[in-house]
């Protein structure tokens, strides 16, 4: 396959990240005499950046919300790869990828540092040529900054690019920025809908469709 731009979304694509996500929320939760909330309930908040994280998961609570996102961040990025896990295939596969000559870059709505910083801890950050996240463009997805951005650094091509996720925010964020996209079945995102061009049940998958 001519070489492609493939961008990640990061939750739910490249990490299961939810059990460190929970334990943030429900850290926070805990502060304002709130019970926790369980993994697969916080799961279903996820996916278009933390503000509506914490939002979602103190509706019906009337609670400071400037405050609650700082108790909740400070709480996470201090505690980013406790439970947090690479999804199966992911490091083997991201080298196969590069060596097949594909581009790679990681688009979140998760905050860019601990993004980077995730990242870094699996040694994974330099295969990568752009790790962009919450804050590092104007708007998060399903925007099209992100992945125009990507494009821009990479010097890549509409028609040559996909933006992989597992969310509807990555699959309209593509539409809206004109590239091909592919689900990641195996994720914890919703696609309510959308259609990509691909479906991949495994990463190891995805890793077979591009080499």
């Amino acid at each position: 396959m001519k070489s492609q731009l493939i961008i990640f979304d990061l939750d739910g694509t490249l990490i299961d990240s939810r059990g460190d996500l929970a334990a943030g929320i429900n850290h926070m939760r805990s502060r304002f005499a709130l019970d926790p909330l369980s993994v697969t309930t916080i799961s279903g908040y996820i996916g278009n950046g933390v503000r509506k994280l914490v939002e979602r998961s103190l509706q019906g609570a009337d609670v400071d919300i400037e405050e609650a996102l700082k108790i909740n961040t400070e709480y996470y990025f201090s505690h980013l790869t406790i439970h947090t896990t690479l999804y199966p295939g992911v490091e083997e596969g991201l080298y196969r990828l590069a060596k097949a000559g594909h581009k790679l870059a990681v688009l979140t709505n998760k905050p860019g540092d601990p993004s980077r910083a995730i990242l870094h801890h699996y040694g994974l950050d330099h295969l990568f040529s752009t790790i962009l996240g919450g804050g590092d463009t104007a708007r998060l997805k399903p925007e099209p900054d992100g992945i125009l951005k990507c494009m821009e650094i990479t010097g890549s091509n509409p028609s040559l690019t996909w933006m992989i996720g597992d969310h509807y925010t990555d699959l309209s964020a593509a539409k809206n920025a004109g590239v091909k996209c592919a689900l990641a079945q195996y994720g914890f995102g919703d696609e309510q809908g959308f259609k990509p061009e691909a479906y991949f049940a495994s990463f190891s998958e995805l890793v077979e469709y591009f080499v």
